[in-house]
């Protein structure tokens, strides 16, 4: 949309040490993206904490030091531990239930779990402000509220506590630097009309297949008449890669009609997420795969878990 394309450090410096631990966003930092994603649940005491899903026994040891709130359904949810049980918990990398192994095997390994642990948003923007002040930067936060209506379900209302606390740490409004994103639409306009934020917002984009938000038409939202109702509420768009360039297992990448279309209605696109450890079948490497996103499709920005390569691709390409 005639801007610098941007670098968003999806859970931080992912790639190289476990999602959402304060040791992998000020190494994201120093990668000197534009911004640091935060994932937020909520706690059973009503505290927001950073980690990607409503969910623990996946990047926790959960499992072996809270047995008994296992859940019927087999899972440990966030919202069932106060702050003070949480940060008895040590992260490691993120794990395959269904085999007991990471998910990406290459990475840092995953059980060394003694160093990490998981932060509250608080903790985290303070990290963030502070790495800003000392290394001279202007590194912005881009939050996703994780399953508002399931917090809503428990009887918590994830947006207040979240726009509370970004209000405290100076975030206000549209010239903050500051994105919020949802899956849930109601959610972004419940901010947006009931709340009266003025934050920038994204509404993100799932595959239908998910299952992860019932009721959500997300084909829609990639159509005209879709993008039509985004716009009255977002500030742009947060669509899975594979809907800007479908991966049709070997043969040559085909760019669709989504980045054209939203950019016709004002919206911006910040498609995730990019991999150097899982490329697409259409990419024979990273740079390749930026190029088509960056140069071709014209995307304004991208979700990575390896925001320095995606730096260093958007500085030869003269773009930083």
């Amino acid at each position: 949309m005639g801007t610098r394309p941007i670098i968003i450090a999806h859970r931080g410096a992912s790639g190289y040490l476990p999602e959402h631990t304060i040791a992998c966003k000020a190494m994201a930092h120093a990668m000197d993206p534009d911004f640091l994603e935060q994932d937020v649940v909520l706690t059973l005491d009503g505290r927001p904490i950073v980690v990607h899903d409503r969910f623990l026994d996946t990047v926790s040891n959960v499992v072996e030091l809270f047995p008994e709130k296992k859940r019927k359904d087999g899972r440990f949810y966030a919202i069932d531990f106060t702050l003070e049980e949480v940060k008895t918990l040590r992260l490691h990398e993120r794990i395959d239930l269904a085999t007991g192994r990471s998910a990406f095997p290459e990475r840092f390994p995953e059980h060394a779990a003694t160093l990490f642990e998981i932060p509250t948003l608080e903790e985290e923007i303070e990290l963030i402000q502070g790495l800003n002040k000392s290394r001279g930067r202007n590194v912005g936060i881009y939050t996703e509220l994780k399953a508002p209506a399931f917090h809503a379900r428990e009887g918590m209302r994830i947006e207040e506590t979240v726009l509370d606390v970004l209000d405290r740490y100076g975030y206000t409004g549209r010239d903050s630097n500051c994105y919020i994103q949802c899956f849930e639409p109601a959610s972004i306009i419940h901010m947006r009309e009931k709340l009266k934020s003025d934050l920038k917002m994204i509404q993100l984009i799932g595959d239908e297949s998910w299952d992860d938000t019932p009721g959500v038409d997300y084909r829609l939202m990639t159509e005209p008449e879709g993008l039509d109702g985004v716009a009255r509420y977002a500030d742009g768009i947060g669509p899975w890669m594979n809907q800007i360039v479908p991966d049709r297992k070997g043969k040559d990448p085909r760019i669709t009609e989504l980045v054209k279309r939203a950019h016709e209605r004002g919206l911006c696109v910040h498609p995730y997420t990019f991999r150097l450890d899982s490329l697409p079948s259409y990419a024979k490497s990273f740079d390749e795969l930026l190029d088509l996103f960056f140069i071709k499709a014209g995307v304004d920005g991208i979700f990575t878990d390896f925001p320095d390569r995606a730096a260093a691709f958007l500085k030869n390409a003269g773009l930083r």
